[in-house]
């Protein structure tokens, strides 16, 4: 069985969105997958209830009780692989995860870490997608879901999703019309990626 581990910092509905769709198209039986843990960096995340009430191990990692990123990263990761079958490398999955990575932890899962960013890559890498979006006058905006590098916000392409730019948007409305194809888009990359693993 591949277990898929999805690390979180808040509501968790990507997450969300991904369990789902792993229950709904029985990705235990089609890929031999499995949402084995949703992991948080935070203890109130709203994410980890959802999880719990869907049966799936949860845990819980504050960053702030490390002294550097390095020592946060190695304790994560020691975390992480309780949930890896010596037969099937594990997929780690980003979800709203609020953390820059250290590239050690990155090499240590190449090839099977994911995220999904809220703008067309590779424009807008960073924070405040949407705003940016709309200060620099895009008709359209989108989302990729992409493999982790070292990089911020790089990695091979996996899936994009495009939506149209509203002349009355804000990037609150714009930020939300994005949600629901990420909802969509993200849970759709992670069964092609089982399909052809």
């Amino acid at each position: 069985m591949k277990n898929i581990v999805i690390l979180i910092s808040g509501t968790g509905s990507n997450m969300a969105a991904i369990v789902k769709t792993a229950q709904r198209d029985a990705w235990k039986d089609r890929f031999g997958a499995r949402v084995a843990a949703v992991i948080s960096n935070r203890a109130d995340a709203k994410g980890l209830a959802f999880a719990a009430g869907q049966g799936i191990a949860t845990a819980v990692l504050d960053h702030k009780g490390f002294a550097s990123r390095e020592a946060f990263d190695a304790a994560l990761a020691e975390l992480i692989d309780r949930y890896e079958n010596p037969a099937e490398p594990l997929l780690l999955v980003l979800a709203g995860f609020m953390r820059i990575l250290t590239p050690g932890f990155v090499r240590r899962y190449e090839g099977r870490l994911l995220n999904i960013h809220p703008s067309l890559l590779p424009a807008f890498a960073g924070l405040h997608t949407h705003q940016r979006a709309l200060d620099e006058g895009c008709k359209v905006a989108g989302l990729t879901v992409h493999q982790v590098t070292a990089e911020l916000d790089h990695g091979a392409i996996l899936a994009q999703a495009v939506v149209p730019v509203l002349p009355d948007d804000t990037a609150e409305t714009l930020a939300a019309r994005v949600l629901t194809q990420e909802h969509l888009i993200y849970p759709q990359a992670i069964a092609d990626l089982l399909r052809h693993c």
